[in-house]
């Protein structure tokens, strides 16, 4: 049975307040201003350093549950055994332990050394490109979602980026069920870190299944059409434009990548077949 440790709040610094000076139109203005929290995270799976992220404190079992899947160390909840803080490090320190037959199964993944995880650094702090290559599978998902709809999926960002709000400085993920219905949001400061959560909430809550779309604050880059694949989402739409080596990805595993136009329409790269016009 999977056990959650120390699953209290941790330490919520996700905003600190600054003093800003404001020099506009010849006039000077102090104030405070909120700015969005970083501080790391170290992930120790079976008792060894994993990885190091910058991120957004909150939400570091969600956090550390989405990136988990997207790694590939565990594909279900139950393939943990234990996810929590460090006792002594307090919630800056995650700590995972898998079930025995799964740790068995990623002993490959549990044994690679070099790899530290930055903010927004993409795929750069891995020893080789090859150690991104987890096991994909092109989707078979054929559901159709309808273009206008899709596009009110990207006003809701307003909705749900509470953070944003207060900093103008936060990422964000949304995640929709076929439906186009609302179902998890992750915020943090790294566009990666926001994925993980948003997935991770899902998956902990176990229905990641009925997930089809995310949509991004940001650009889709190679890593996170990864951790898309990996979630089973077979839709991603975002802000801006995805990298090409994204889009490379994403025909591949057939799946439907989407970014906003500037006249508020819809740039398709690939996966056309699952847009359509109501």
């Amino acid at each position: 049975m999977l056990r959650i440790q120390n699953h209290a709040k941790s330490k919520m610094n996700t905003t600190q307040s600054h003093h800003v000076l404001l020099f506009e139109g010849g006039t000077d203005q102090a104030y405070e201003q909120e700015l969005i929290g970083e501080e790391p995270l170290l992930i120790r799976v079976e008792g060894r350093p994993y990885s190091v992220v910058m991120r957004t404190p909150g939400d570091e079992i969600f956090h550390v549950a989405g990136f988990c899947l997207g790694e590939g160390l565990v594909d279900e909840p139950e393939d943990f055994a234990t996810v929590g803080y460090c006792n002594q490090l307090g919630s800056n320190v995650a700590t995972v332990t898998l079930q025995p037959a799964r740790r068995k199964k990623v002993q490959a993944l549990l044994e690679r050394r070099g790899f530290i995880s930055q903010t927004s650094c993409g795929i750069c702090g891995k020893e080789l490109i090859k150690d991104l290559c987890q096991v994909l599978f092109p989707t078979t998902d054929k559901t159709k979602i309808d273009i206008t709809q899709a596009l009110e999926c990207v006003n809701q960002f307003s909705l749900h980026q509470d953070l944003y709000k207060k900093t103008a400085s936060s990422h964000a993920a949304m995640i929709f069920d076929s439906e186009l219905r609302f179902m998890t949001v992750g915020e943090d400061v790294g566009r990666h870190n926001a994925l993980d959560k948003a997935i991770g909430k899902a998956f902990m809550g176990r229905h990641l299944g009925k997930a089809c779309l995310a949509v991004l604050s940001s650009r889709i880059s190679y890593e996170l059409v990864q951790k898309a694949a990996r979630a089973h989402l077979p839709i991603l739409l975002s802000i801006s434009r995805p990298t090409s080596l994204a889009v490379e990805l994403g025909r591949s595993l057939n799946m439907t990548l989407a970014c906003i136009s500037k006249k508020n329409g819809l740039l398709v790269f690939c996966g056309e077949e699952r847009l359509y016009r109501g």
